[in-house]
């Protein structure tokens, strides 16, 4: 009776570089597959609606301030102290508020820069007497020397650089942002958020910055422009931006390759 053996070997080698890199990226990149994986065909959610102070990372905003003056109230007087009207002032002054912001921003840069420089140095040396001692030089010099050029150095150097930048922006929209902050010296740190979707698509928008009430029109409106420490975002995502962005093996090979 005869059989037939199978030997089966292990063997544990040790993983090349190229392929620890894709489990690396495939581990980080997993949750955020499976959270993709399980809303194919559906399109992006909203963020909720929530307390921008609630958020991880919110820090109430410290800048210098003048020395508090105190407010005089005219007695028996109908008149509101900083209104500028008969009755009540609408226009956004407190915490919770609302005021819309006309976002306008026309950028438009031009640089040219052109930088030449050349420069010839010559240098030439030899010594035709030097108190009889020539002959003897003469003699220690290699055959066909002449002691009346010794030295003869010639250096020339030269370099051109040109450069061209060319910007062109246009933005113009409006959004409604919440006060959140009032500063002691009376001025308003605002905030707002926007997000439209179509189809598969979200654009978001985001300002935050500092306003003066003096700065909001009659209308409870203030120009993008008046905005001090102003941080304006417009982008968006969806399935259009993630075409147009890189894949993450490709944008860890850019961090990590030094050519």
């Amino acid at each position: 009776m005869s059989g037939v053996f199978f030997r089966f070997t292990w063997s544990i080698t040790r993983p090349s570089p190229a392929l620890a890199l894709m489990i690396l990226g495939a581990g980080l990149s997993g949750c955020s597959a499976v959270d993709r994986l399980q809303n194919v065909g559906q399109a992006p959610a909203l963020s909720s609606i929530s307390n921008p102070q609630t958020q991880a990372g919110y820090r109430p905003i410290q800048m210098p301030m003048p020395t508090p003056e105190p407010v005089y109230y005219a007695p028996n007087s109908l008149w509101q102290t900083g209104s500028r009207a008969f009755f009540r002032d609408q226009r956004a002054r407190r915490v919770g508020d609302i005021v819309t912001v006309d976002v306008k921003i026309t950028d438009k840069a031009e640089l040219e820069n052109t930088t030449t420089r050349s420069r010839t140095n010559s240098e030439d040396m030899g010594l035709d007497a030097i108190a009889g001692f020539e002959t003897p030089l003469v003699d220690l010099l290699p055959t066909g020397a002449n002691a009346g050029g010794l030295i003869d150095l010639d250096s020339a150097a030269s370099s051109r650089g040109a450069g061209t930048i060319k910007r062109e922006e246009e933005l113009t929209t409006s959004i409604a942002a919440v006060v959140i902050q009032v500063l002691p010296n009376g001025n308003m740190v605002i905030e707002g958020r926007q997000e439209i979707r179509v189809n598969f698509e979200v654009r978001e928008m985001i300002i935050a910055g500092i306003v003066r009430p003096e700065d909001i029109g009659n209308d409870n409106t203030i120009s993008s422009e008046k905005i001090a420490e102003a941080r304006i975002s417009y982008g968006g995502r969806g399935q259009i931006t993630d075409v147009q962005q890189p894949r993450y093996g490709q944008q860890v090979m850019d961090i990590l390759l030094p050519f």
